[in-house]
This record gives C-alpha cells, sequence and structure tokens, in this order.
C-alpha cells in the first residue's frame, strides 16, 4: 500500500542541505551569471548524452554487447542519481522521494520549493528530461522492429529509469500547484464522466437508479 504526498517540507531529517535553503548557501557574486549551476548543468546532460551516444555508437569501437551493456548501464544509473539527487533539486527547485514508515507503508513525497530558479538552467533541465526519453522510444521501435531483443532489454531499463525521474518531477511540478479548485473540476468532470456511462451502458428502458443524486447536491 503506498501514497502520495506534495508538500514543501522534508518529512525526515538528513544530513544533506535542507530543501529550500539553497539560495541562502550560494555566493552572492553569482547572482547575475547566465548559468548558477554550471557544473550541474553540465553533468545533467552529459550522463543521459553518454548512455545514447555509446548505444548509438559502441558497435564502432567493440563487438562486445556485454561490454557495451555495462556501460551504458552504468552511465543510466549515474545519470538517474545525477538527476533525481542533486539536478532536479538545484536547477528547479524540485524533488521527489520515497519512504517506508513504521507501519510498512511506502510514502511517495513530491516536494516543490517556491523561489526564483535560473531560466536558462530551467529549460536545460526540463529539455534534457523530455527529449532523452523520446531518444529511446525510437531506439525501442528500431530494436523492436528490428528484432534485436537483446538490445532491447537495454532500451527498456532507460526508458524505466528516465521515465520514473520524468513523472517525478513532472508531478512535483503540477501536483503541488493544484489547488482546491482544480480539485473539485477534476470531481465534477469525473462525475459527470460516470453518469454518462452509466446512461451508455443502462439497458433500454431500464428504470434510472434510485439512489443517484445530481452532482453538486449535499
Amino acid at each position: 500500500m503506498a501514497s502520495a504526498t506534495v508538500r514543501n517540507v522534508p518529512l525526515l531529517d538528513d544530513d544533506t542541505i535542507p530543501f529550500g535553503e539553497e539560495d541562502e548557501m550560494r555566493d552572492p557574486s553569482r547572482a547575475g551569471q547566465k548559468y548558477t549551476h554550471p557544473y550541474v548543468t553540465f553533468f545533467h546532460l552529459f550522463f543521459r548524452g553518454a548512455a545514447i551516444l555509446i548505444y548509438m555508437f559502441c558497435g564502432w569501437f567493440s563487438d562486445s554487447f556485454i561490454t557495451s551493456f555495462v556501460f551504458v548501464v552504468l552511465f543510466l544509473s549515474a545519470d538517474f542519481w545525477t538527476v533525481k539527487n542533486i539536478s532536479g533539486r538545484l536547477l528547479v527547485g524540485l524533488r521527489w522521494w520515497n519512504y517506508v514508515d513504521d507501519d510498512g507503508v511506502s510514502h511517495w513525497v513530491f516536494e516543490s520549493k517556491n523561489s526564483r530558479v535560473n531560466k536558462n538552467e530551467q529549460r536545460i533541465f526540463w529539455l534534457g528530461l523530455i527529449l532523452c526519453p523520446v531518444f529511446w522510444g525510437l531506439f525501442f521501435l528500431f530494436a523492436l522492429f528490428g528484432l534485436k531483443f537483446k538490445w532491447l532489454l537495454l532500451v527498456m531499463i532507460a526508458i524505466a529509469l528516465n521515465a520514473a525521474n520524468l513523472y517525478g518531477y513532472v508531478k512535483c511540478n503540477y501536483g503541488a500547484n493544484k489547488d482546491l479548485n482544480s480539485a473539485a473540476t477534476d470531481f465534477v468532470k469525473t462525475q459527470f464522466f460516470k453518469n454518462a456511462v452509466d446512461i451508455m451502458t443502462r439497458p433500454s428502458g431500464a428504470p434510472p437508479p434510485t439512489n443517484v443524486r445530481p452532482t453538486g447536491v449535499v
């Protein structure tokens, strides 16, 4: 059993920089720079780009599938860890994570920091986060229709790792901005869809159910 939480304060204490206090520890002399975190921005793209390039051109340097598989997985793992724990927190002020409480219930936490972010870094972060899964999706189709099943496994690992970070940060970005009005709108849409399905699936001539109240009536 799992639950999802969208909040601005971490639930657990750790030994890292408190989420939301990175701005206070930043050097003021770097405030006007085009890139506030140039090294983080570089490695945000480097690991995922290197995994794609190795997958595309590994045949030029080695005929061993195992060697290519290991190197691609290593870069994918480094990319997943970097994006999840460093670049998302510093470049766009977002963080997602999971913990298991004392009752054994798994909790997914999606955090959003309300502060200014560097627009250039924000653009690069989202472009890298979205475009790379598109490339892996194309590789999946090529491997599938080319009947290269051993490469298909590697591509599926890449899609799973990239998609996990993409989903987590989309949930952080949009889930944290969801207010009561949007929740009410979603409820109305759900009720409207449910009523429409009931009407379409009800046998002809059957009386309407007596326990259904119109939407909005309390």
